[in-house]
């Protein structure tokens, strides 16, 4: 789901939850009218007020282009978005010819068959080779492509300044150096985490499995398989566990912490340390910690590198059974493009999804240098199957988790009946 909405863990990312999958029927087919209305479903937001300035924009310049073309756009709960997706699936004649959906919803989506395959279209846009390739990837399944990247959402280290000045303490270079530091702030003043982090935060955890080498599952033709019982995948998980402890961050109070109340707490005040995303800067600087913090992108298991972060976000695409095809393209090409990614992220703050957009941002706004920087070092991301939504759903990952921060299980166990029923969700 969209990472700045839900996160994501939310995204993503959070968020990025995504939507149960709607049932398997086949997709009507649409047409290519000239004019008439085209029909947007967008997501609503607590502020929604800059978003809707630049898509009304958006939609002047479309119809100034489109004599006889009206837009009409649907406003959509986060909330309420499975059964109202489920319905236009089930029933083509009551989807739009547009819709914003978020990219771990990618694969559930287009399992359907409701979404149209984007992947000549967008190879021919104009902005195409602008497009970050992994963050392209996030839109694609089974080799197509099914949206257009419209933000992208990834999660840097963010850190008190303040406080690393007081104790004489550094910004960490490495994962080992993060739990160390982390420590020491607990230690030295015991009112804060050390890093405030939680056991419902699978986007936040997943960094330090990519960075030890582990992957969540591997593709053997049109299988799945788990890998989060590989030895690499259970020395990130435990080492990203064992900053759920005592004397960290205490897992009677950090396990069933979300990643939004991690960077909640973060921004409260109550922590030296966490890992948040693009999208968590405004509540940051609306919090205590205002003018207190600094980014880094979150470090790898070597001084230098980058732990590879997810990459979350939203993609415009366009429905099967839509009578507009060629006006639907043209209007996510449109809103899509630089020039409204710009328009979003002054907005909303959203990350563009095109490298010269991003750029331009983070020459202007020292602050996206960490993620920007985390996006150049390499992203990755879920496994593009529908069984992820199931997956996702059924907390696997942050049962395994809050297992092993609580003692519940040790790693090798909590992995292991992770992978069980990791497998069972791929069939």
């Amino acid at each position: 789901m969209r990472t700045r909405v839900l996160i994501a863990g939310l995204a993503a990312f959070g968020l990025v939850a995504g939507c149960a999958p709607a049932q398997n029927t086949p997709a009507a087919s649409g047409g290519d009218e000239k004019s008439g209305t085209v029909r947007v479903w967008l997501f609503d937001e607590a502020n929604r007020a800059p978003k809707e300035a630049a898509v009304k924009e958006a939609i002047a310049e479309f119809k100034a282009a489109h004599s006889g073309v009206e837009v009409d756009v649907q406003w959509i709960p986060v909330e309420g978005r499975a059964d109202k997706f489920s319905g236009a699936f089930n029933d083509p004649g009551s989807a739009p010819d547009v819709a914003e959906f978020g990219n771990t919803d990618v694969s559930s989506y287009a399992a359907t068959g409701a979404l149209a395959d984007l992947t000549g279209d967008l190879s021919s846009w104009k902005e195409n080779s602008d497009l970050l390739p992994a963050v392209l990837d996030t839109a694609k399944s089974g080799g197509k492509t099914y949206g257009l990247p419209w933000f992208t959402g990834v999660r840097a280290l963010y850190y008190r300044t303040d406080i690393f000045t007081e104790l004489g303490l550094k910004p960490p270079a490495t994962l080992a150096e993060l739990t160390e530091t982390a420590r020491t702030i607990r230690a030295k003043k015991p009112e804060l985490y050390g890093i405030s982090v939680g056991g419902k935060y699978t986007y936040a955890m997943l960094p330090f499995l990519w960075a030890n080498g582990g992957e969540i599952a591997k593709q053997d033709g049109d299988k799945w398989k788990s890998t989060v019982d590989s030895e690499q995948a259970k020395a990130g998980v435990a080492a990203y566990a064992n900053l759920l402890k005592a004397d960290i961050c205490p897992p009677e109070q950090c396990a069933n912490l979300t990643g939004t109340q991690s960077i909640t707490a973060f921004a409260g005040g109550k922590a030296g340390m966490s890992i948040g995303g693009d999208f968590n800067r405004k509540a940051v600087e609306a919090g205590q910690v205002k003018g207190k913090y600094g980014i880094i992108p979150l470090p790898g298991t070597e001084a230098g590198k980058v732990a590879p972060a997810f990459a979350g976000g939203n993609l415009l695409g366009v429905f099967n059974a839509t009578k507009r095809k060629s006006l639907a393209i043209e209007f996510i090409e449109l809103l899509g493009g630089a020039k409204y990614q710009e328009k979003m992220y002054t907005g909303m703050g959203n990350l563009p999804t095109l490298g010269s957009v991003q750029k331009k941002v983070a020459a202007s706004d020292p602050s996206v240098k960490a993620f920007v920087d985390t996006l150049t070092a390499g992203t990755k991301f879920v496994p593009a199957t529908a069984a992820w939504s199931k997956i996702d759903a059924q907390n696997v990952l942050p049962t395994a988790i809050q297992q092993i921060a609580t003692g519940g299980k040790d790693t090798n166990a909590a992995l292991a009946t992770a992978a069980a029923e990791m497998n069972k969700a791929f069939g």
